[in-house]
């Protein structure tokens, strides 16, 4: 069985350097472990959020996030023999308040500031190892009749581009029908497949959607939408959460854009816009912050 999730991480470093880590408990999945402070968003919750909540709970401390340090993803098969696929959204953050505990009946027991000469010593969680520039080395279930009743949670993970080409016009995708937000111009993404990180995702979406073949030279930011009544696929109701990374991207030789998708996908056209263009477009949010963006940048 595959599984998906999506954590929210924080980098924490005192005035000595050092950076906070904490201890997997017997708890988690992979116990002895030393990890970065965070965990598993919420449904409906931001990962902004999502780390300040984790960070509090795990360590005692106050967190402000100062930045998104990146986003990356990461496969483990669990002891249950299931295949967890799990996005990390990773941040660097600052105390503001707080004093350090250690959390109780959690999945982490131990939390220590840790100099990086000593990093080498601890065994750590894969991704940790990664980010810090290092080697790698069933509760309150319902019932099954509420569990009917009940519609289906679905949280998905995305990367999308505002994406530009030598003359600074941006790169919109228009949504097909039948998808929500039909005829209305979005970015050029989508959801990401088990085992695929976002910036390869991003690279396979552009190509499917858009016959574009992109450079990533940022990253811009995190965004949600939570839509607890959402309907799916022949009008089934589903809890909706996505959870989308945005990546300002350069492509660098331009051509008419083509969408090679196929038929009944999500993308009815694709094309180039100026930013005056773009402005008068119907845009989804996301497409409207990323007008915003470019425009300011490129008023520098």
């Amino acid at each position: 069985m595959k599984i998906r999730r999506v954590g929210a991480y924080g980098i924490c470093r005192d005035e000595a350097g050092r950076v906070l880590l904490a201890r997997n408990s017997a708890l988690s999945s992979f116990p002895g472990l030393w990890t970065l402070p965070g965990g598993g968003v919420e449904q409906g919750e931001h990962p902004d959020d999502a780390v300040v909540r984790e960070f509090g709970e795990e360590t005692g401390l106050s967190v402000r996030v100062d930045a998104l340090r990146t986003v990356t993803a990461d496969v483990f098969r669990l002891p249950t023999g299931e295949l967890e696929h799990t996005d990390r959204a990773i941040y660097d953050v600052s105390v503001t308040g707080g004093a350090l505990v250690f959390e109780t009946d959690g999945t982490t027991e131990l939390v220590e500031w840790v100099p990086d000469d000593r990093l080498n010593e601890l065994p750590l969680m894969p991704f940790t190892a990664a980010v810090l520039g290092l080697p790698a080395t069933e509760s309150d279930k319902p019932h099954a009749d509420e569990e009917l009743l009940r519609p289906r949670r679905v949280q998905r993970f995305g990367a999308y581009a505002a994406a530009t080409g030598p003359d600074g016009r941006l790169l919109l995708t228009r949504i097909a029908p039948g998808y929500p937000g039909a005829g209305r111009w979005h970015l050029p993404g989508g959801g990401t497949d088990h085992g695929e990180t976002p910036e390869a995702a991003l690279a396979r979406e552009l190509v499917e959607e858009t016959s574009q073949h992109g450079r990533v030279t940022g990253l811009l930011g995190m965004s949600h939408r939570h839509d607890p009544a959402a309907f799916g696929p022949e009008g089934v109701p589903i809890d909706w959460h996505v959870i989308r990374v945005l990546f300002r991207v350069s492509i660098d030789l331009p051509t008419e854009p083509v969408v090679t998708e196929e038929a009944g996908g999500s993308t009815a056209e694709a094309g180039w816009f100026t930013l005056a263009e773009a402005g008068r477009l119907d845009l989804t949010e996301l497409a409207a912050t990323a007008v915003a963006r470019v425009e300011a940048e490129q008023a520098r």
